[in-house]
């Protein structure tokens, strides 16, 4: 099974070396691991969300229905210029919430710092380029 979004950042802070660290993103790449590194590290990437802390009730740690996984795929619907602009605030506001109530808390945590564009602890952008070439262009 995946890891978790947050357990390869965990994984990552625990390496010393900046080889090691690049290791951990690649053996656990994923969509879902890429999408919150651009989320929070990439300028092109703004949000269609208000920022700061989001009131939601956060899932327990043994019982998410959801997995960031999954989920990551609806943050296109946050993104200034895309297909979540046409919903009302309050819609896209609810599926985002939605989402933070549904994965693990950690998950969620990283969540929100993605969309107030909190790089995730221990990562850099020389770190995101070697391991995903390309990945960030802004």
């Amino acid at each position: 099974m995946k890891q978790y979004v947050f357990e390869v950042f965990d994984e990552m802070n625990k390496k010393r070396t900046k080889a090691e660290k690049i290791e951990v993103l690649k053996a656990n790449e994923s969509w879902a691991l890429k999408d919150v590194i651009l989320g929070s590290m990439d300028s092109r990437f703004q949000w269609n969300l208000p920022g700061g802390s989001p009131p939601y009730t956060a899932a327990t740690e043994q019982s998410h229905p959801a997995n960031l996984l999954r989920e990551h795929k609806q943050f296109k619907y946050f993104l200034k210029g895309g297909p979540g602009d046409k919903l009302p605030a309050y819609k896209r506001e609810s599926i985002f919430i939605g989402i933070l109530e549904g994965v693990h808390p950690k998950d969620a945590e990283l969540v929100v710092g993605m969309i107030n564009k909190e790089t995730p602890k221990g990562l850099t952008k020389p770190i995101v380029e070697e391991a995903f070439p390309g990945l960030l262009q802004g």
